[in-house]
């Protein structure tokens, strides 16, 4: 069973206790957005196997949303962040390349975080 530990109550809850909510660091788009990119955040997704980053909300516990990542193929949890981050912490970044060396990650830009440890 997948058990995750909610970054802002801190209590670890089975996925029971969970509600998944999709990938994670999605682009929305709004009103002005072109028909392809409106199709784009509705219907294109990652899916991965390995590494993914992923929404949950702690449905019975604080109520509040926060981002997993995971492998896909062995429900291996590297770590779990507040959802207003825009990118893994660095220490999730550390473990992820600890246990995949042959992963990259797929966003460009850097957080401050990342920059204070690069």
């Amino acid at each position: 069973m997948l058990t995750l530990t909610c970054p802002c109550c801190g209590i670890r809850a089975e996925e029971t206790e969970l509600a998944p909510g999709g990938e994670a660091h999605l682009k929305r788009f709004g009103p002005g957005a072109s028909d392809e990119d409106f199709e784009s955040y509705l219907f294109a997704r990652k899916n991965p196997k390995g590494v993914h980053f992923e929404r949950w909300r702690h449905a019975y516990g604080c109520g509040k949303w926060f981002l997993a990542a995971r492998c896909t193929v062995t429900l291996e949890v590297f770590g779990t962040y507040k959802a207003q981050n825009p990118h893994p912490t660095p220490e999730i970044v550390a473990a992820i390349r600890a246990k995949r060396p042959d992963w990259t990650p797929d966003w460009t830009e850097t957080s401050p975080a990342e920059s204070l440890t690069e």
